[in-house]
C-alpha cells in the first residue's frame, strides 16, 4: 500500500537527485508542509513523512533545510570506506583498486569550499524556532561524504589536513527525541554538531576521518551515544559534549588520531562506561569546566604511537604528564577502568617525564577504584600499509620491558579524593594528609625456606 507520505528522491518530479539531491529534498519537504498544514485533524494533522535514497550517488549543492518533526531521511546502506588510505594510496595503484570512493546511499557534498561557518556550510541543517521544539528528526542508513580535504598552510598534503569547512548534519535549534541511526559520514570538518539536544539518540554509526566527529554544543539532557564506531582526526574531538546532564556514553569503539577520544565540559551526573578508547596521545577522557558525579567505568584504555607512515610524528601538543584521563571536576567515580601504555620510553614528552594515566587536577571528593595499568616500553615504527601497520601494533604483546609510570596523580587544587588499589605506593603520588589512600600491594620477595 502506498502512502502519500513516503517520496523516493529518484521519483520526485522537482529537480534532479544525482545532479542536486537538495534541491529534491527541500521540494519535498515544502510539500510535506503544503499538505499538513493543519495542526489539528482527527487527533493528528501532521504525521511527517519518510524521504528515501536509494543506493547511488547524490550530489547536494544546496543546502536542506529541515523545520518539520516527524521527518526521517533514509538510504539502504551506509557505504562506508576508507578515503584516507586510498588518497595515501600512489596514484598509479587507484586504476588496480576494487573502488575509489564510499559506497551505498551517498550524499556527495559539493557545497562550494567556504560556503559559511557553522549553519551556513552544513549539508543538512536543522533549525525551527517557536514551541514546541522541533521533534523526531531522523537520520539513517546513506553516507554523508565530504569528498575532499584542503590545504590547511602545512607541509601535509591537502587530503590529511582534516580541514574543509564542511558539516554533515547541524542541528542549530533545541530539539526533542532525534535519532542518528545507521550512518555514514566521511571527509567532513565536522561530522555531526548538535545543539539543545534533549533525549537524543546517536546509535550504531560509522563516523571517521573526519575532523570532528560528534559535538553536543550549547546544552542538553537525557541523551545517548552508543555502540558507534568513531575516529577524529588530530585536530579535532571524537566526541564532545558541554553542559549536558545524564549523557550516556557507552559501547563506543573510538580510533585513534582524533586529539581526544571523550571531552566533556560543564557535564554532570553522566555515564561514560564499557568503551573501547583508543589514541596516540594523552587526554582520552578529559572531565573539563567543573563536570561533577559523573561515572567513568570499565572502559579499555590503549595509549600507543602513531603507526602509518604518513601521520608519523604527528601529536596533539599535550605532554604525557597530562594523563589519560583529566579530571577538573567533584565527586566524579573512576572505577576499574583497564589501561594499556604502550609507548617508546625515548618519545616521552617533556624528555624524562612519567607518563600519567589519571590525574585529579582541580575539585573534590572524586573516587578512583580497582583501576588496572599496564605500561610497557616499545621502539616505536611505522609503515606504509595503514591497516597492516595498526593490527600489528595492536596484537603485539611480546614486549617484556617495563615502564615506569605514575597510575593517579592528585594535583594540589585537588582535595578529599579516595584512591583505592588503583597503583602502588610508588605509582601513586597524591597528598596523604588532604587524600584518603589505600595502594595496590606489590609482590614481595619470598623468604628464604629454613628447611633448605
Amino acid at each position: 500500500m502506498s502512502s502519500t507520505n513516503y517520496y523516493d528522491v529518484t521519483a520526485w518530479p522537482v529537480g534532479n537527485a544525482s545532479e542536486d539531491v537538495g534541491e529534491v529534498i527541500n521540494s519535498i519537504i515544502a510539500d510535506v508542509k503544503d499538505r499538513q498544514n493543519s495542526t489539528d485533524t482527527n487527533d493528528g494533522g501532521k504525521p511527517g513523512a519518510v524521504i528515501y535514497l536509494p543506493p547511488g550517488d547524490y550530489r547536494l549543492k544546496t543546502q536542506v533545510l529541515i523545520d518539520i518533526s516527524f521527518l526521517k531521511i533514509q538510504g539502504s546502506g551506509h557505504g562506508f570506506t576508507s578515503s584516507s588510505i586510498r588518497f595515501n594510496v600512489p596514484r598509479e595503484e587507484w586504476p588496480d583498486l576494487h573502488e575509489l570512493w564510499p559506497g551505498g546511499s551517498r550524499v556527495l557534498v559539493d557545497l562550494p569550499v567556504g560556503a559559511g561557518e557553522d549553519a551556513q556550510a552544513a549539508a543538512f541543517l536543522v533549525e525551527r524556532e517557536g514551541s514546541p521544539r522541533i521533534s523526531s528528526v531522523e537520520f539513517s542508513n546513506f553516507c554523508i561524504d565530504g569528498l575532499h580535504f584542503t590545504p590547511d598552510g602545512s607541509k601535509l598534503p591537502a587530503e590529511n589536513t582534516y580541514v574543509n569547512g564542511k558539516t554533515g548534519i547541524h542541528v542549530a535549534s533545541a530539539n526533542d527525541s532525534f535519532r542518528v541511526n545507521g550512518m555514514g559520514f566521511i571527509y567532513l570538518e565536522h561530522a555531526l554538531t548538535i545543539h539543545k539536544a534533549d533525549a537524543l539518540s546517536i546509535h550504531d554509526n560509522f563516523i571517521a576521518e573526519c575532523g570532528n566527529c560528534i559535538e553536543l554544543r550549547g546544552w542538553g539532557q537525557a541523551s545517548k551515544i552508543t555502540d558507534n564506531l568513531i575516529g577524529a582526526g588530530f585536530k579535532g574531538h571524537s566526541l564532545y559534549a558541554e553542559n549536558h546532564g545524564g549523557l550516556l556514553v557507552t559501547a563506543n569503539n573510538v580510533f585513534p588520531r582524533g586529539s581526544g577520544s571523550v571531552r566533556l565540559e560543564g557535564v554532570t551526573r553522566s555515564s561514560v562506561t564499557n568503551n573501547r578508547l583508543h589514541s596516540f596521545y594523552p587526554g582520552m577522557v578529559v572531565l573539563a569546566a567543573n563536570s561533577s558525579e559523573n561515572l567513568v567505568a570499565t572502559n579499555h584504555f590503549l595509549r600507543d604511537h602513531e603507526p602509518w607512515t604518513p601521520f608519523f610524528g604527528i601529536d596533539n601538543g599535550l605532554n604525557d604528564d597530562y594523563g589519560l584521563v583529566s579530571v577538573t571536576g567533584s565527586d566524579n567515580s573512576i572505577l576499574s577502568n583497564h589501561f594499556s601504555l604502550i609507548i617508546d620510553s625515548g618519545k616521552i614528552q617533556p624528555p624524562g617525564a612519567t607518563p600519567v594515566a589519571i590525574r585529579l587536577v582541580k575539585g573534590a571528593g572524586n573516587f578512583v577504584s580497582t583501576n588496572h595499568v599496564v605500561a610497557k616500553d616499545v621502539r616505536a615504527t611505522s609503515s606504509e600499509s595503514c591497516f597492516e601497520a595498526q593490527v600489528d601494533a595492536l596484537l603485539e604483546t611480546r614486549t617484556t620491558d617495563t615502564l615506569e609510570v605514575t597510575t593517579v596523580m592528585v594535583d594540589p587544587g585537588s582535595a578529599r579524593n579516595t584512591i583505592l588499589d588503583s597503583g602502588s605506593d610508588s605509582q601513586v603520588i597524591a597528598d596523604r594528609a588532604s587524600n584518603a589512600l589505600r595502594t595496590t600491594p606489590t609482590v614481595g620477595v619470598q623468604p628464604a625456606d629454613p628447611k633448605g
